[in-house]
């Protein structure tokens, strides 16, 4: 092998990832298709004769090896968060009034405007220009792991350009353009295979291939929209100016970006978009508005999940009319009886819709629907179908009036109505199987038992064959039995047993979660656990003492009495103890002895030794409070890798910081707290 075969494939490389970024990023083609098939061939073709010479960011090796297996956990490097909406001219009004209070007030702040692309969020990391690895959002904290399916897509370079950091994080959308939808359902019209209802659909089903080389098929596309870190370069002050860096990395970045100053500003370009929504080549269901400055960004934070300097300005919802042909009611797992209208599909805002709950016998009448009637189908935020009214002029003749049943559908007992409540409840309780589905389901979930494994359809066979009738009946199952069931081998019958014995070490605030009393929320069960802190003071807890705890209301109070007054609640939760269920004892910490007390502490950059949650768990058992931006009221800063704005605002304002390797000094000096 001559020196001239490497330095031509060098040269072919170049010369297509040079063509990549033209075609992708720049929207600037410099060669016809044909020339760039060329070019590729002749790579495939010498990397065939001197396989050797092969590299994973070769424009050849986009398409990795099947995944056999489920896919990976990744936690994210920099959580990502969802978005908060806004529907109208006064909500977007009222989003730049909140961050116009929370900061140094001005006539025009600026804001960076981008459609809301309708496809899949994803994260992805580079280090030393190279693509390690994709994820996609998951819930926000930890994603599955999409790395050959990312790899796949040509608009992702395998490797950054330019200046870039030694480690960088980045947050886009993938999606699927409309052409790329109408061709690829066209196709699998002919060949007699399943249609995607949608692009967003079409999007994330793709990315969650087992094998790559069908999501190389599907000709998806990505946008990318934000900087989650960067280590070993300056990041820019301002949020416009950070996608710019980006798109000199190579990475595609929507061309429909605008700053906007003002409310007016952002008007226009919202009803510019609207206005396009047809004419652009992907589809969208709003446009998102982002504070550019990140100094302002940081200084606003987050609330619950959410960024306060940014909302995503949702479109009208889209309407069709359909026929209502019959009502159904379904017992949900508190036993509430939910009317469910069964509708003629129509294809309404980019979906096929054919049931919509109907909430209650309330907005039954509400409504006055009947069935047969002609209904108008929104959906609302193009996410919740809804019927919004009835055409009264085109109701038949022998239009139904719908009344609720007196005995429940699935077990027949009596339904009774609560008092002043619109819902309508089933009485059988535990001899209701579907209650019985739905609250081994809640127990079994992942925020409250965790039994790995155990999925909806896996506690529907397990009730419908009787194996279980409440959920004690759970850590009674054994491998023997369970490979019985259909579709159950041996393997997945023991890591199943192995997965509900791992439950049974849990908290006191997931256990009551778990339990499923009404209106007892992962808040509400973690006040209990934390204000009465045994199962018992909880079990034997009256209305007025529950009234005294914080933002517990009469209602809940009443659920929380009721609930464990209930002798067959209380046989089943025995039950529970015996089968080996606990949890450590809950050590009350008196607010005088906390040694953080009055402490403000700011954590940045990743740490090693554990997640950043997990770290400011441990600091609000001691007393701190754990902000999200640094300020003159800053105790300390802790700043793991890729601290960035952060860190520097806290040397700017002469405020400690510390390493991991303090905190973990910290964490040990005060263990028995924690």
């Amino acid at each position: 092998m001559s020196d001239s075969v490497v330095v031509q494939i060098e040269q072919l490389r170049k010369l297509i990832d040079d063509h990549n970024y033209a075609y992708y990023v720049l929207d600037d083609p410099s060669i016809p298709d044909a020339e760039y098939d060329r070019l590729m061939r002749e790579l495939q073709s010498l990397e065939q004769q001197f396989p050797d010479l092969i590299t994973p960011d070769s424009p050849t090796q986009r398409v990795g090896a099947k995944v056999d297996t489920d896919f990976a956990k990744i936690e994210h490097l920099v959580p990502m968060l969802s978005l908060d909406n806004v529907f109208s001219d006064d909500e977007l009004s009222a989003f730049a009034k909140r961050i116009n209070d929370r900061l140094t007030v001005v006539d025009k702040r600026e804001f960076v405007c981008e459609p809301k692309l309708d496809g899949a969020a994803v994260s992805l990391l580079y280090e030393q220009g190279k693509l390690i690895r994709a994820a996609t959002r998951g819930d926000g904290r930890i994603g599955e792991d999409i790395t050959q399916n990312i790899r796949t897509i040509k608009s992702i370079p395998l490797s950054l350009r330019g200046d870039f950091p030694n480690r960088v994080e980045v947050r886009g959308e993938v999606f699927m353009s409309k052409a790329a939808f109408d061709a690829h359902n066209e196709l699998a019209r002919k060949n007699n295979e399943k249609l995607f209802a949608n692009p967003r659909n079409a999007a994330a089903g793709s990315l969650r291939q087992k094998d790559p080389a069908i999501t190389a098929k599907r000709d998806l596309s990505i946008y990318v929209y934000s900087l989650g870190l960067a280590e070993g370069i300056e990041s820019a002050d301002t949020h416009f100016e950070r996608l710019q860096q980006i798109k000199s990395w190579g990475l595609p970045v929507c061309t429909e970006i605008k700053i906007a100053q003002g409310v007016p500003e952002l008007l226009n370009y919202y009803r510019s978009i609207l206005e396009r929504r047809e004419a652009l080549p992907y589809e969208i269901d709003g446009v998102v508005y982002k504070v550019n400055s990140i100094e302002d960004q940081e200084q606003l934070g987050f609330v619950a999940r959410a960024p306060r300097w940014a909302t995503a300005h949702k479109f009208p919802a889209q309407e069709e009319i359909t026929l209502l042909e019959r009502i159904d009611f379904q017992v949900g797992r508190t036993g509430a009886i939910t009317p469910v209208a069964r509708l003629k599909p129509v294809f309404v805002g980019g979906v096929t819709v054919s049931n919509v709950t109907l909430h209650n016998m309330d907005e039954i009448q509400r409504l006055d629907a009947r069935i047969g009637d002609s209904v108008i189908i929104r959906r609302a935020g193009d996410v919740i179908p809804q019927v919004v009214s009835v055409i009264l002029e085109r109701r038949p003749e022998d239009a139904q009036v719908v009344q609720m049943p007196e005995q429940c559908p699935v077990c027949g007992s009596e339904v009774e109505r609560e008092d002043e409540q619109a819902i309508y409840r089933c009485s059988g309780g535990l001899v209701c199987q579907a209650q019985r589905k739905e609250a081994i389901k809640h127990f079994a979930s992942r925020k409250a038992m965790n039994v790995d494994g155990l999925g909806d359809k896996l506690v529907e066979q397990l009730v419908d064959e009787e194996y279980i009738t409440n959920v004690a009946d759970l850590y009674g199952l054994t491998a023997e039995r369970l490979v019985d069931l259909e579709r159950m081998g041996e393997r997945s019958a023991e890591k199943l047993v192995e997965a509900i014995a791992a439950s049974k070490r849990t908290t006191l605030a997931k256990f009551i979660y778990a339990l499923g009393v009404r209106e007892v929320g992962e808040v509400t069960a973690q006040t209990l656990a934390s204000e009465l802190q045994t199962l018992e003071a909880i079990e034997n807890a009256k209305e007025e003492a529950l009234l005294a705890l914080p933002d517990i209301g009469p209602v809940v109070a009443k659920h929380i009495e009721t609930f464990f007054a209930n002798e067959s609640n209380r046989a089943v939760i025995t039950a529970l103890l015996e089968a080996g269920v606990h949890w450590p004892e809950v050590v009350a910490v008196a607010p005088e002895s906390q040694p953080l007390a009055g402490k403000t502490i700011v954590l940045t950059g990743s740490f090693e030794s554990m997640g950043r949650n997990e770290a400011k768990d441990k600091l609000v058992q001691l007393g701190a409070k754990v902000s999200g931006s640094v300020s003159g009221k800053t105790s300390i800063v802790f700043a793991g890798p890729g601290a960035g704005s952060k860190l520097n605002k806290a040397q700017e304002l002469g405020i400690e910081v510390q390493d991991e390797a303090a905190l973990l000094t910290l964490f040990a000096q005060y263990e028995q707290s924690v």
